[in-house]
């Protein structure tokens, strides 16, 4: 755990008692803070107190005593209208923060200070996990201490303090990035933008704009990464390569670029010093399958080239990686068919990628719907055998199928487990996948998407026998 201390001896207001507003409790209280806390639900709030918090309704919060708000990046902070809590900071003069800052200030080479560990934080659309463990897994193969956390694994504030080989490479979801105005990482990735979360943003300009100010908050000696296949991505690259800033290389899969690192016809490149040099070709990597993860992998190569100059050792760790767990995680097989993890899938363009895997593929989706919907997923219908509809967004997604492809409301996720391994193993194609791919978020029925993920793989692990065709399950 890493100590949060620039609040010693203030009294420091959490709301919001999940993973990160815990992580933030016990971090204050173990840099002699006064932690007061509350969060909506009861269990949050036992946990709370367990952590070292005085639970107290925010509503009889000393807001005049209080030094900062550390907010859960869950809550709403601008959009579709800020909490009422963060209301009641904000015309207090109250500082409303998120762990992330916490972290950031502990680990700036201030005086008193244990000293400054090199940051890598990674954001974007869609891709940013497995590029975050990607990552983390090639530095950690060179020998790095990889310390992976944020928005995936471990809360920022629950990893290990700064040691003389800590690279720290975080996960930065756009709620993050909002509440840490003082993280000013070494190295900044950004892999791609689409619409999503624009209900919390407000529109897809600003959803955007949050994205790029962390690119900004790089010093000038450092480095920002940038995907440039998409629109926004390649503006923000455009407008970085001249501000006088960090240095900005370009990541684009399927172009051949003048500068920067590309991967085409299944082959990365790299094009920073005076030639291109061949990397590696994509199937030596077979746990990162389809065309993007040549991104991921992409950008990961280009920030690791950073800390690691032999490029065999990257190429090395690229091919060892095991994979990501929720993200095309194979779970298991029943003869013919596989069973693909796909959790992390929560909006449209994240599902398109598993979809174009696959050409049999047995579709569990939905959950709690974002704007737009599955209607841009239609060029990739024609490989769906079946969909298997669960969640709030059944009756938006049963609109969009109707007429082209053939599904069922199958309301929940067990119901859909059964019903999608059933038909799968009568199927007459030679290798169906059974595809949790949601192109939804979790809340309507699960916390988040880890659980909706690790639900899958305990269903399809205890389907009953008959449905297995009297074989065993491999995992």
């Amino acid at each position: 755990m890493i100590a949060a201390r620039s609040f010693s001896g203030k009294t420091v207001a959490v709301f919001g008692l999940a993973r990160t507003g815990l992580a933030s409790v016990r971090a204050l209280k173990a840099g002699g803070a006064q932690v007061i806390a509350w969060d909506d639900n009861s269990a949050a709030r036992d946990a709370g107190y367990e952590a070292g918090a005085e639970i107290t309704p925010w509503r009889e919060w000393a807001w005049e005593a209080i030094s900062a708000l550390i907010l859960s990046p869950g809550v709403p902070l601008t959009h579709p209208r800020p909490h009422e809590a963060v209301l009641h900071a904000k015309s207090a003069g109250v500082a409303v923060i998120g762990d992330v800052e916490l972290f950031a200030r502990e680990i700036r080479p201030d005086a008193g200070r244990p000293g400054k560990a090199p940051v890598i934080a990674i954001t974007g659309t869609n891709g940013k996990s497995t590029t975050t463990a990607l990552l983390g897994h090639i530095l950690a193969s060179a020998g790095f201490d990889a310390q992976v956390g944020g928005n995936i694994g471990k809360a920022v504030l629950e990893l290990a303090p700064p040691g003389p080989k800590t690279i720290y490479v975080l996960e930065m979801s756009s709620f993050q990035i909002d509440l840490a105005p003082g993280l000013h990482p070494d190295v900044a990735l950004l892999s791609n933008l689409t619409p999503d979360h624009i209900d919390r943003h407000g529109s897809m300009e600003n959803y955007a704009a949050i994205k790029e100010r962390l690119l900004r908050q790089v010093p000038k000696d450092g480095q920002v990464i940038v995907g440039v296949d998409d629109a926004y991505g390649a503006a923000i690259f455009t407008a970085l390569s001249s501000n006088g800033g960090a240095a900005a290389t370009p990541v684009s899969v399927g172009k051949i670029l003048g500068r920067g690192v590309f991967a085409v016809d299944g082959i990365l490149y790299d094009a920073h010093g005076q030639r291109t040099a061949e990397v590696m070709a994509m199937e030596e990597a077979p746990r990162l399958p389809g065309a993007h993860n040549w991104q991921n992998i992409a950008l990961a190569y280009a920030a690791a080239r950073n800390f690691i100059k032999d490029s065999r050792a990257i190429v090395g760790a690229i091919s060892s990686f095991p994979g990501l767990a929720h993200r095309m995680e194979e779970v298991g097989h029943i003869g013919r068919v596989r069973f693909i993890n796909d959790s992390k899938a929560t909006n449209a363009d994240a599902t398109a990628r598993a979809l174009a895997c696959y050409p049999d593929i047995f579709w569990i989706a939905g959950g709690k719907p974002k704007e737009g919907g599955i209607a841009a997923l239609s060029d990739y219908f024609p490989r769906i055998r079946k969909a298997y509809l669960i969640g709030e967004a059944a009756e938006a997604f049963a609109g969009t199928l109707e007429g082209r492809v053939v599904f069922s409301r199958s309301g929940t996720l067990d119901k859909a487990v059964e019903e999608a391994a059933a038909d799968a193993a009568r199927a007459a194609a030679p290798a169906p996948v059974v595809l949790l791919s949601p192109a939804s978020a979790s809340y309507d029925q699960f916390k988040d998407f880890e659980q909706r993920g690790d639900v899958f793989r305990a269903l399809v692990a205890r389907l009953p026998r008959d449905a297995r065709q009297g074989q065993k399950v491999v995992s």
